[in-house]
């Protein structure tokens, strides 16, 4: 067989096998759409509902480098000797959910607490569900973090759920070694980790198959589709129709979904962390609490893992235990200085 016939093969070859590759990605996407509604039972928001205050702080602005305004509550010292800890809400949501939280570690802790409500969530979100590209809450955090933090501050990032997934990712990515401590409440670390039940215990729908294609695509740099849904969130009709339902955010985009967690690689992200403290109750419907300490810590020795006996996902953050627990973490943060 001549070269220039076996060449001829190889190409054909190729060029097939890039065309099936981009049948196969294309055929997945649009094999799955986002339903109207999402049957079955979904968590307990009971302690979510404990958590917010009547009266949340109000909400203020900062400029993200793309000049947005991007929303955030604000507590706490304006001491250069406070920490600042910048915590992130979970999915769907936003931070009014979390202020009672963040008031009374801020009280308790004497720290600077900035609960930031993440771009395309909120009141009146620019795209709710969607930003622009996969890395943009990593730059946002940074620009916030540029806004508030003094010289000299001590730096600790948190987050609930997803937000506790995106600590993780900032940890594991350009800004991580700005860090001085992590406080994670309940965090998820990945679709795949040993920590997640099934669809999060009835409160995601990952539309898997769209993600799947829409991933194949990104492998070969190809984002033009990234705007799609990815991920539906199950609601419960009490909090749609509820006096804030409007401010749900039901769906993600494949982008912002993926930019809400930790990378593919969700150890190494973990073992970037600076010393944190991980909260969760043991009977949290969307993660398996107590696998968390065998899962993080052969990626990293530097983690304290507390569980709360008898408490929910989303209970977790009106617990009075969590806040002792956070208040205690980040004096001995401070001690460490």
């Amino acid at each position: 067989m001549s070269a220039s016939v076996v060449f001829t093969f190889v190409l054909r070859f190729a060029v097939i096998s890039v065309v099936i590759y981009f049948l196969i990605a294309f055929g997945l996407i649009l094999s799955q759409s986002p339903s109207e509604t999402i049957a079955g039972d979904t968590i307990d928001f009971s302690g979510q509902t404990e958590a917010a205050s009547q009266e949340p702080a109000p909400l203020q602005t900062y400029q993200s480098r793309d000049g947005a305004s991007l929303g955030y509550r604000h507590y706490g010292s304006n001491t250069t000797d406070a920490p600042l800890l910048i915590f992130i809400h979970g999915s769907g949501w936003h931070g009014a959910a979390y202020d009672g939280l963040a008031r009374s570690i801020a009280e308790q802790a004497g720290i600077e607490v900035a609960l930031p409500d993440l771009r395309g969530h909120g009141p009146s979100p620019e795209t709710r569900g969607d930003i622009a590209y996969i890395d943009q809450f990593e730059d946002d955090i940074a620009d916030l973090a540029d806004t508030l933090r003094k010289p000299g501050q001590l730096l600790l990032i948190g987050g609930h759920s997803s937000g506790g997934g995106l600590a993780i990712r900032y940890a594991g990515g350009k800004y991580g070694e700005t860090l001085d401590g992590a406080v994670l409440l309940a965090p998820y670390l990945k679709y795949d980790a040993p920590t997640v039940r099934p669809n999060s215990g009835g409160w995601a729908r990952p539309l898997t198959r769209r993600i799947i294609g829409l991933s194949m695509l990104n492998a070969v740099g190809i984002t033009g589709l990234n705007g799609l849904t990815a991920i539906q969130f199950n609601f419960p009709d009490e909090v749609l129709n509820g006096s804030q339902g409007n401010t749900a955010t039901a769906s993600y985009s494949y982008r912002l979904n993926t930019g809400y967690a930790p990378h593919n690689d969700y150890l190494a992200d973990i073992a970037a962390l600076p010393p944190f403290l991980l909260v969760a109750g043991s009977d949290d419907e969307s993660f398996i609490a107590d696998a968390y300490e065998p899962t993080m810590k052969p990626a990293n020795p530097d983690g304290r893992y507390e569980l709360l006996d008898g408490q929910s996902h989303l209970g977790v953050i009106s617990d009075d235990r969590t806040i002792g627990l956070i208040a205690g973490y980040i004096d001995g943060r401070r001690g460490e200085r």
